[in-house]
C-alpha cells in the first residue's frame, strides 16, 4: 500500500510541476528602427540616441595602425556591421545573448573586423573595444570576443558580460564612450552606457 501511495504522489508531482531542466521563455527579440526583428548576418548601422547630428560607429587607427579600434563618429552613419549569436543556427538576435559583432568593411589590416575587448590600457585606465577577434568557438580562448545587446529605456545598449565560459572570471560592464586626448570617441567599458538603436543597412 505504501508503495502505491509513493508512486501516486510521484506521478502527481510530475504532472503538476514543470519538469526539471525545462527552458524558460526565450529572451526578447531585438528590433530595428522600423520595428523589424534583427537577423543574424544582416547588416545594420548602430546609431546613437539621441542622434541630432547623425552618427554611428566606425574603425580608427589609434596609437597603432592595426588592429583598428571601434569609435563613435558624428556627421555620418558610420560603417555597417552584423551580429552572429553564440548559437549560429539561430536566425534572430535576442537581448542578453552572447554575440560576435563584425564590421562589414574592408581594411588594410591583416586582422579581422570582429570586435573584441582589448587588454587593459595602463595609460588611460580603460578597457577599449578593438578588432581582431574571431567568430564562434565559444570558450575561454575567445571570451574577449563576445558582447550582448540589452534593453535600455526605450532603446538598447551594448554590454560586455560574456557567459560563454562558466568558470572564467569576467567583468560585466556597459559599453560607453571614452574621449581621449585626441578627441577620439572610443568605445570602452563604462559606467555610463552608449544608448543606441539599429537601422537596417
Amino acid at each position: 500500500m505504501k508503495i502505491t501511495l509513493v508512486a501516486f504522489a510521484l506521478l502527481f508531482a510530475l504532472t503538476t510541476n514543470p519538469l526539471l531542466g525545462t527552458a524558460g521563455p526565450a529572451p526578447e527579440q531585438v528590433v530595428d528602427t522600423s520595428g523589424k526583428i534583427l537577423r543574424a548576418g544582416a547588416n545594420y548601422y548602430v546609431i546613437p540616441v539621441p542622434n541630432p547630428n547623425g552618427g554611428g560607429l566606425a574603425l580608427a587607427s589609434i596609437g597603432k595602425t592595426c588592429p583598428m579600434d571601434v569609435v563613435a563618429v558624428q556627421g555620418y552613419r558610420g560603417l555597417p556591421l552584423s551580429f552572429t549569436p553564440v548559437n549560429a543556427k539561430k536566425g534572430v538576435i535576442r537581448v542578453s545573448t552572447d554575440l560576435n559583432v563584425v564590421f562589414s568593411a574592408s581594411t588594410d589590416c591583416d586582422q579581422s573586423n570582429v570586435w573584441k575587448l582589448d587588454d587593459y590600457d595602463d595609460t588611460t585606465g580603460q578597457w577599449f573595444v578593438t578588432t581582431g577577434g574571431a567568430v564562434g568557438n565559444p570558450g575561454p580562448q575567445t571570451v574577449s570576443n563576445w558582447f550582448k545587446i540589452e534593453k535600455y529605456e526605450e532603446s538598447y545598449k551594448l554590454v560586455y558580460c560574456p557567459s560563454v565560459c562558466s568558470y572564467c572570471n569576467v567583468q560585466c560592464k556597459d559599453i560607453g564612450i571614452y574621449a581621449d586626448s585626441d578627441e577620439n570617441q572610443r568605445l570602452a567599458l563604462s559606467g555610463e552606457p552608449y544608448k543606441v538603436q539599429f537601422r537596417k543597412a
